[in-house]
């Protein structure tokens, strides 16, 4: 997937006003509409043109495309980084809003849509629903727990320019919640035009990175290195859990990338998802006289060739 840089595309600074990206969009748009324009890549153009004003008009998609940073230049490579919207909030439910690239479609997919384009506001309407992704701990979602979280609603100032306010809202993080889970706080949205209700604000669960844990749906997986003599003979060893340590008991001859299976130790749920041991070996290190010559013992015991598979 490749890069897109919208300010180029308009031929605008990143510091350009609300005012000035529209009359560079107007311009561009009546040069490459393919009714009018004589250029071969015409059609392409335009529907690139139209992508980045998408983006560059609206205060949330703008400041949280910025939010990437400038590292990237158009046409490189391009993945967006791990929960790169986190905390932004945006407006609208989303949905379908155009026939749009790869790369518009990876970061704004689910922002895309949303009401545009009315020329005048009821007099009672409900308040726009807005969306942010926010990181909690993934021991959170174990337990259930209470906490503050900080969004960034970007907006345009008298000048045109894109900012950030920030609000800080007290949610209840319920016990068992899974990646990609919506939590609604009612009336947390936009205000309602005339006496209209506010909209409701979905905030979309993402786990921060863990140390020792990985996540797919409701499993858990956990890496756990063992001693050689424990796997081969067989051991009873601690094993974290994101809820506390619990014993296991390791087979004899036991395998590195094995898979032991702790069973309803997984996210909490109904059915409880499960908690996979994932078996390392590690090996003592031969540092001293002592431990080189126990190695050579073992040497001598076993006459083991690993690769005799080859």
């Amino acid at each position: 997937m490749k890069y897109k840089d919208y300010y180029e595309i308009l031929g605008v600074p990143r510091t350009a006003t609300e005012a000035e990206i529209k009359g560079a969009y107007r311009k561009l748009a009546r040069k490459y509409h393919p009714d009018v324009s004589k250029e071969s890549d015409a059609e392409a153009r335009f529907k690139e043109i139209g992508e980045a004003y998408q983006v560059l008009k609206e205060p949330d998609k703008r400041a949280a495309y910025d939010n990437m940073g400038t590292q990237w230049q158009g046409g490189q490579d391009f993945q967006p980084p791990p929960n790169w919207d986190a905390g932004f909030e945006f407006n609208g439910r989303g949905g379908n809003a155009g026939d749009f690239s790869d790369f518009f479609e990876s970061m704004f997919g689910a922002q895309a849509g949303g009401a545009r384009g009315r020329s005048r506001r009821p007099m009672h309407a409900q308040g726009e629903d807005h969306h942010a992704k926010v990181m909690i701990d993934l021991e959170d979602a174990y337990r259930g727990a209470s906490r503050n979280v900080t969004l960034r609603m970007p907006m345009t100032d008298a000048s045109g320019r894109v900012t950030t306010q920030e609000r800080t809202l007290s949610v209840n993080i319920p016990k068992g919640v899974r990646e990609g889970q919506h939590l609604r706080l009612s009336g947390q949205g936009s205000p309602g035009v005339g006496q209209g209700q506010p909209g409701d604000l979905y905030l979309e669960i993402a786990f921060r990175p863990h140390r020792l844990f990985r996540v797919d749906e409701r499993d858990v997986y956990v890496d756990v290195p063992l001693a050689p003599w424990e796997a081969a003979l067989g051991a009873t060893v601690d094993v974290p859990t994101p809820d506390g340590s619990v014993q296991l008991t390791i087979p004899p001859n036991t395998s590195a990338g094995r898979k032991l299976r702790l069973k309803g130790k997984g996210l909490p749920s109904n059915p409880a998802g499960d908690l996979y041991v994932v078996v390392g070996i590690a090996l003592p290190p031969a540092d001293t006289p002592e431990a080189r010559e126990a190695y050579a013992a073992m040497q001598q015991a076993f006459h083991f060739n690993p690769r005799a598979g080859f």
